[in-house]
């Protein structure tokens, strides 16, 4: 599968990993098309790309902006590649709180709708999409589909009962949808990340950071966005890596606080 001649839609694309992913796809030659609720900054990004990106406004969660950013991805050339990065924490909290207070559903629920429901609506949509495509190699590759998930779904600490939840559910999603897609030539593959150094990190102090950095086997660092991209274009070139999940962390293990 190439990049350079095809259409990639990413998802969450007007930040951190999503903007990373899409500077990168569209620097390997791709057209793109980001999709993003950020429709300032997905304007922004996508006027210094130029040619061959555009974007759509919208919301992970809602099938009917997930099905207009795949038909509008469609409309810049083949789509045959989508990085789905929409997601984040909404809040944390404990199974029950110091206080004894249940942690609370609707939070709960919230998590689980804007990662792992809005990573379903992308992989779902965009492969109904990518099976109308003819095949390109004589294996029957019509696409490929990566997701995000985070290392928070293997051993998430304390607090992140409703986050870790829905990446160990995009984990789960990911053999699933691989075997469900083979029929249609479409792969699925997963990147775990640890902790990354996107612009929400901007505003944290040294105390903050470093205790974390030092955790990390090696390099001893935060990831940088670019590396998950490179990660990302591997999964695409690399016509044998299907149902995996890769994690990208520094051999980094998440102490339970």
């Amino acid at each position: 599968m190439q990049i350079e001649g095809n259409v990639a839609l990413v998802t969450g694309g007007a930040s951190g990993l999503g903007e990373a992913t899409a500077r990168h796809f569209h620097a390997k030659g791709a057209s793109v098309l980001i999709f993003d609720r950020d429709a300032d900054r997905a304007s922004t990004i996508v006027k210094e790309l130029g040619s061959r990106a555009d974007f759509v406004a919208g919301d992970a969660r809602s099938e009917a902006d997930n099905q207009a950013a795949v038909d509008a991805a469609a409309e810049l050339g083949p789509l045959r590649i989508v990085v789905a990065c929409a997601g984040g924490a909404t809040g944390g909290g404990r199974t029950i709180g110091r206080d004894g207070t249940p942690h609370a559903l609707a939070l709960f629920q919230d998590t689980i709708d804007i990662n792992m429901v809005g990573t379903f609506n992308a992989l779902r949509l965009a492969a109904a999409k990518m099976a109308t495509l003819d095949p390109v190699s004589e294996d029957g590759d019509r696409g490929v589909i990566i997701t995000t998930a985070s290392i928070a779904g293997y051993e998430g600490q304390i607090g992140q009962i409703a986050y870790g939840a829905a990446k160990a559910g995009i984990i789960g999603m990911t053999i699933i949808a691989a075997r469900d897609l083979a029929a249609i030539g479409v792969r699925v593959n997963s990147i775990a990340p640890g902790t990354i150094l996107t612009r929400a990190w901007d505003n944290a102090p040294a105390s903050i950071r470093e205790p974390l950095e030092a955790k990390v086997p090696f390099p001893r660092r935060f990831g940088h966005p670019h590396e998950f991209a490179e990660l990302a274009e591997h999964m695409v070139a690399n016509g044998y890596l299907n149902g995996q999940v890769i994690r990208l962390d520094g051999a980094v293990r998440f102490d339970p606080k």
